[in-house]
């Protein structure tokens, strides 16, 4: 742009900026101070510019200013109409990208945003009302509308809830939620935005309708992701492990992280407008929380299940999702699994060449000669594999004991080529298949899952070959000792070969588990881990559901009962929606695993476990307790129950005389290493959030607990809300909330997953302030998107936004992102649409700038006043009461509902359609017009346009909060309201009286008649200035009705005519049309003429009509020759032939429609040609 150069090149120097100093110390500060160039001021936070000299200031406000308005003339050029009557549009951008004329606006919009930005300066002290002494601007500004109000909503108070309030009002009166604690190493993504929008909707709804609301945040620890990010500082800044660091000092790095960046995030929300009690901020590994989580941990330990008697938590040697590169065990929601066609070559970390996969592998054991062995003998078994190097850990070889290949071979044994050691062939029904592979299956208890299951079913030993780096340990790694796996893999398989024991190799589908954090492919390992026993827990889950089938609900009670839950079921009691998720929360918890819950790293809640170090003790045995102390007096017990078990070392001590006071307290306890899941220490946040377990010292559990709604992503409905509801019934007898809502996912416009990698990451921040595409791209730059990936993602983003995404506001992305909520699962979001709120939310404020000067400064609102004019009952102003009413009606049930696609759709249409395009446009010949003698009429005018302002503002509030904040306090009468803030005012209420079927039926027939007059206007080409007169003539339709009432003033006014009259046609006297008028049958009741003589040249017209016609005719023979030539069919695609049939469709039609618009106009001007 033209533009673009004057703002680069302009510069304020020491002289200018100075010049208006009247202090000489200011003035030689500003002499002394470099000169500053515009595009850098356009670029400088609001507290760097107050920190420039005043005078300095205003220069290059000024100078913004001039820029604005040269990019808002430049907009206008880019979308005038050129000489051919088109959208000039020169060089267009390539397919995907939007076009050039949209790319265009969209720059010209971000210039226009940049300029407004840097002309605007926040002179409101922090956690001061905002100052509203200047004009209003012509212009919706995000920038400048969102600004100061949150600050000023947080010190009032009006996000807090205190206890004795919450009490008091009981379950009905109070509305509490807690976030969903975002990760600590967080920022906003779109599906944090999303999850703001919906939760602080319905949190200021409910605070608007006067309930004690209470939306708690809070941030997790996040385990893993945290400790990564500081080892990888670490690495990056000093070159040191955590291992060189040791664990308590690692410990203080990772708090210094999180106190220096942890509370990115939460800074994001308030940028979002979320009304968070932020005096209630929680961090799940605070002392209050940890504590919670210690306790819960205890007192699961010592409950036993009601039907087998086990322990909650226990303690169990089984497999385990391993990243060697984390060192850790991980959730399954932690791991991805992805599809390997066939041979592909994959990085692996830690490994320097690409990984072989989608290979099997096939070798040969040999056979223990036998001298039984018949004559003939297979002297070895084939075998295959996709992971070779776990042979060495091999413990048997299965067949199927009805394979008549293999079942005579059961019993012996085979040579194990780099093992001192043989191994069996046993049989195994339920592992192999018999037509899969070579029918021969190897057996690797300790690194696979099918294997570890047939290992326990045969008594087989289990042999773990890594470390936990994913090295080969020296036990059983044999020669491969000290290899990292993969490599390994490549070496076992020449030693195989050269062994003489390799037998070939072929493609092979497969799917790899993944670590979602680093992309390490996962290993199985067999591990002593702590493990929740969720069996009756989940159960009681199920029957709590809420569900439409009698049945089912009885079924899942029964099922509850006979695994031994005892306590109370809340059976029906949890309402979870969309109801297309019950299911889905029925199947997987009837399902449900044991939960493993330790996690082999250093930051997170320390398992309250302690290993026994007694001589003697050959197997693991293990105290729980809360401290020391409480674990060492229960050792006897759990010595006890080891020796119960199966652990004669525990038998032994026990036999020799137990454990004496003295000789218990000498006995040395070390605490596990581990810390606990994540997961586990959210599961309890709805109530350590309120101070559980001290419930009586704690006023708040009985004040806020449980919570009134559970709002989330469907993704984690098993992971974390599944989990809070066993935990919340478990420990605290209660539901930890009736209700869950599950959001659905965000996508691309396209469907597509959002990745880095494609270029359609959107960062919520880029909708909100706008970002260029230079400054998107440069974020792709710095991500860590891999290099090989960096040129398709670039390319991707240029495609995707060519001119970059203009400063759209925190509340055009939260009404965008609520407006798509009417799918369950997934959202394809378009950036565009987002724009397109943008747009509304000018419209709102252009409207309320109108209305304001309209009610002019005099006007004071009043109760007595609305009451005149709707005794008034005026048409205009009855029906647009009764649409406020309705629209109040339909959002008030949508949130109700969780709907809220309905409640923008309701709330946009009424200001959109309702309220601009029709009230507006009726008000200005009334206050400003042709009626302004009648001061009664002006008046009730008046006051039903407040209520409008005021009852519509209050009612985008929750979804809309800062421009609907800006403008209500705009409205008259601000300073004699009771509420100081439209978050603390009453929220709108259908009214009895107020829907007048009367008015909308009338004004029903005006938007009717509106819509045919201007139809009648396009098709005979008048220009929007011509006023034509138009007679509405009336009827009375089937049944005796009588004909409808028409208000020809609204219907000139909306439809841009001159003089409307209406006029009523009967059988025995037919209406008769004027010459040179148009004609349009609207319904039964119902017509209009409208008069063209002297507005049209209607010999013109016909000749023009003809000649189109003609043309189009040719076209259409054109295209009728090809259809119908001899080879047409056989040699003309479907999707050809389509097409060209369509087209032909088309050409007929238009020809038809001039033919037919040529004879009105012919009949118009007498029948000549």
């Amino acid at each position: 742009m033209a533009g673009d150069a004057d703002v680069s090149s302009t510069t304020v120097t020491a002289a200018d900026a100075s010049a208006g100093d009247t202090n000489g110390a200011t003035a030689a500060a500003s002499a002394a101070a470099p000169a500053v160039e515009l595009n850098e001021y356009l670029q400088m936070t609001e507290e760097q510019r107050a920190a420039l000299p005043r005078s300095r200031q205003k220069k290059l406000a000024k100078l913004a200013d001039v820029a604005r308005r040269k990019a808002a003339r430049a907009d206008a050029a880019a979308s005038a109409p050129d000489a051919g009557g088109k959208a000039a549009d020169k060089g267009g951008a390539k397919k995907g990208g939007g076009g050039g004329r949209a790319a265009k606006k969209i720059a010209s919009l971000a210039a226009k945003d940049a300029a407004d930005a840097a002309a605007f300066v926040n002179n409101t002290p922090v956690g001061e009302k905002k100052r509203m002494d200047a004009p209003m601007a012509a212009t919706y500004q995000p920038r400048a509308v969102e600004s100061a109000w949150y600050q000023w909503w947080e010190k009032e108070g009006f996000f807090s809830a205190s206890a004795e309030a919450g009490r008091k009002a009981g379950p009905d009166g109070r509305f509490v939620m807690v976030i969903p604690p975002p990760n600590v190493t967080g920022t906003l993504h779109l599906g944090h935005t999303l999850m703001a929008a919906v939760e602080d909707t319905l949190t200021r709804w409910h605070r608007m309708h006067g309930r004690v609301a209470l939306y708690v945040p809070g941030v997790d620890h996040a385990g893993i992701a945290t400790q990564a990010v500081v080892e990888k500082k670490l690495m990056r800044e000093q070159g040191i492990t955590r291992h060189d660091l040791g664990r308590d000092a690692f410990v203080a790095e990772v708090w210094k992280w999180k106190e220096q960046y942890g509370s990115q995030i939460c800074a994001q929300l308030r940028r979002v407008g979320s009304s968070l009690d932020w005096s209630r901020e929680q961090f799940t590994l605070s002392p209050k929380l940890s504590r919670a989580v210690t306790e819960a941990f205890c007192r699961l330990y010592n409950m036993r299940d009601g039907k087998t008697g086990e322990r909650l938590v226990y303690r169990k040697k089984r497999l385990v999702h391993w990243c060697c590169k984390l060192r850790t065990a991980l959730s399954s929601i932690e791991v991805d699994s992805v599809e390997i066609p066939g041979r592909t070559l994959r990085a692996v970390p830690d490994h320097e060449e690409p990984v072989e996969f989608g290979v099997l592998t096939k070798f040969a054991y040999r056979f223990v000669p036998d001298p039984a062995a018949a004559e003939g003998e297979l002297t070895e078994l084939v075998v295959a594999t996709t992971r070779l190097e776990t042979m060495l850990a091999d413990v048997a070889v299965a067949v199927h004991p009805d394979d008549a290949r293999y079942s005579h071979l059961v019993g012996r044994r085979l040579q194990h080529p780099f093992a001192n050691r043989t191994i069996p062939v046993i049989a195994d029904g339920i592992l192999v298949k018999m037509g899969f592979g070579t029918g021969a299956v190897k057996i690797t208890p300790a690194h696979d899952a099918n294997d570890f299951e047939c290992g326990q079913r045969n008594g087989l030993p289990a042999y773990s070959l890594l470390n936990d780096d994913g090295r080969f340990n020296a036990e059983h790694g044999a020669e491969f000792a000290g290899m990292r796996r993969y490599e390994a893999r490549v070496a076992v398989e020449k030693a195989l070969e050269a062994k003489g024991l390799l037998r070939g190799k072929e493609p092979n589908k497969m799917v790899l588990s993944i670590c979602s954090r680093t992309g390490d492919v996962i290993e199985p390992r067999l591990l002593p881990q702590w493990y929740v026993n969720c069996g009756g827990m989940a159960l009681r889950a199920v029957a709590a559901m809420k569900t439409d089938s009698e049945e089912d609900a009885a079924a899942a009670v029964t099922a509850a009962r006979e695994a031994g839950v005892r306590d109370d079921l809340h059976a029906g009691e949890l309402d979870i929606q969309p109801k297309s998720f019950r299911s889905t929360w029925k199947s997987w918890l009837n399902e449900i695993h044991p939960w493993c819950i330790s996690r082999q790293l250093w930051w997170g809640h320390r398992i309250p476990a302690y290993h026994v170090l007694l001589p003697g003790l050959t197997e693991e045995v293990m105290v729980v307790g809360r401290n020391e102390a409480e674990a060492r007096a229960a050792l006897p017990e759990q010595l006890a129950e080891a020796a119960a078990a199966g652990n004669e070392g525990a038998a032994a001590v026990l036999a020799s005389g137990g454990l004496s006071p003295e000789s218990l307290a000498a006995v040395e306890l070390k605490q596990d290493e581990d810390v606990l899941d994540t997961w586990f220490s959210s599961g309890l946040f709805p109530f350590s959030s309120f101070g559980w377990p001290d419930e009586e010292a704690n006023p708040e559990m009985d004040a806020f607990y449980p919570t009134t709604l559970l709002e989330t992503g469907h993704d984690i409905i098993f992971f974390w809300v599944a989990r809070m509801v066993m935990l919340g019934q478990t420990l605290t007898g209660r539901l930890p909330f009736p209700t869950v809502f599950l959001h659905p996912m965000v996508r691309d416009k396209h469907g597509r997953k959002m990745s880095k990698s494609l270029g359609n990451v959107v960062d919520p921040l880029q909708v909100i302030e706008g970002c260029s595409l230079q400054g998107m791209l440069a974020k792709v730059a710095g991500s860590n998107v891999a290099p090989a990936e960096m040129t398709r993602a670039t390319d991707a983003t240029r495609a995707e936004f060519p001119a970059g995404i203009p400063e759209c506001g925190a509340d055009a992305l939260r009404f965008g992102l609520l407006a798509y909520l009417v799918q369950a699962r997934d959202i394809n979001l378009d950036v565009g649409r987002v724009v397109g709120y943008r747009n509304f939310c000018n419209k709102l404020w252009n409207a309320t700038r109108f209305a304001l000067a309209k009610l002019g400064d005099d006007f004071v609102p009043s109760a007595d006043g609305l009451a005149t004019a709707r005794a008034a009952n005026i048409t205009a102003d009855a029906w647009i009461l009764s649409r406020l009413d309705a629209t109040v009606a339909v959002v008030n049930d949508a949130f109700g509902t969780f709907a809220f696609a309905d409640a923008v759709s309701a709330a946009y249409n009424f200001w959109l359609y309702d309220l601009c395009d029709v009230y507006l446009e009726l008000t200005k010949r009334v206050i400003s017009g042709t009626d302004t003698d009648d001061a009664a009429r002006v008046a009730a005018t008046r006051h039903v346009l407040y209520e409008c302002l005021d009852v519509g503002l209050r009612l985008l509030h929750p979804m809309m909060p800062f421009v609907t904040e800006e403008l209500y306090q705009r409205l008259p009468g601000a300073a004699a309201r009771s509420v100081p803030s439209i978050m603390v005012a009453p929220f709108p209420v259908s009214r009895d009286g107020w829907h007048s079927p009367a008015a909308e039926s009338a004004m029903d027939t005006v938007t009717t008649l509106v819509r045919a007059c201007r139809s009648l206007k396009a098709s005979y080409s008048l220009p929007p200035s011509a006023r034509p007169d138009v007679v509405v003539v009336t009827s009375g339709g089937d049944g005796g009705n009588p004909p409808p009432t028409v208000e020809t003033d609204y219907v000139a006014a909306l439809a841009g005519l001159g003089t409307v009259s209406a006029t009523v046609a009967t059988d025995d006297a037919p209406a008769a049309v004027a010459p040179g008028s148009a004609v349009a049958v609207v319904s039964d009741t119902l017509a209009v003429h409208v008069q063209l003589s002297g507005l049209v040249d209607f010999a013109m017209e016909v000749a023009k009509l003809t000649a189109a016609a003609t043309e189009k005719r040719a076209l259409a023979d054109k295209t009728r020759a090809r259809v119908a030539a001899p080879a047409y069919a056989v040699k003309v695609p479907e999707r050809q032939r389509a097409a060209d049939a369509e087209r032909l469709a088309k050409y007929d039609e238009e020809v038809a429609t001039m033919e037919q618009l040529a004879e009105r106009m012919r009949s118009m001007m007498g029948g000549s040609s």
